[in-house]
């Protein structure tokens, strides 16, 4: 069961860190734009709710009386942030980071059902509790941005067709 138990640690850390990698994406995104006002305030409403699961999932290692992986929070916004400078010279950067947002919120899904299943197998609801939160959030945000994906596509190319600023 120790091994489980270290294994799952690792696992937090790793979401802590892909939750410091959102952040710094997240960030980047809302700063830059600007034609959409309902995928800005979204975005904005999940860099919220993402800090909110940076400080529980702190909680939750706080209380295994480990810490987040330093190395692995500045490998996250080291991509992140070279994510970002390659979305700010596309063309086409709101319909890209749509894209990219939605297959983040996949791997974060992914990743918090995994780790449901091993809290649920080390008997801790505590951490189950916690990461069903979470999970439902990264589900929520998932399920606008696909709602969204055919709006700010079309809403792209009407701009890009009428020749106004269409990239953000």
């Amino acid at each position: 069961m120790e091994q489980i138990r270290e294994t799952f640690l690792e696992w937090l850390r790793d979401a802590h860190a892909a939750e410091k990698q959102a952040l710094t994406m997240l960030n980047s995104q809302a700063n830059r734009i600007e034609g959409y006002p309902a995928l800005r305030g979204r975005i904005e409403q999940h860099i919220r709710e993402t800090e909110s699961q940076v400080e529980a999932l702190e909680g939750l290692l706080d209380r295994y009386g480990t810490s987040s992986s330093t190395i692995k929070d500045m490998t996250g916004r080291a991509m992140a942030l070279a994510q970002s400078l390659g979305g700010a010279v596309s063309t086409d950067e709101v319909v890209k980071g749509s894209l990219f947002s939605y297959a983040f919120e996949q791997m974060e899904i992914a990743s918090y059902t995994i780790l449901i299943a091993t809290a649920e197998l080390l008997d801790d609801q505590e951490a189950v509790t916690v990461l069903n939160g979470i999970l439902r959030q990264e589900q929520d945000m998932a399920l606008w941005l696909l709602d969204n994906m055919d709006g700010v596509t079309r809403e792209y190319l009407a701009r890009l067709g009428q020749d106004v600023a269409a990239k953000r």
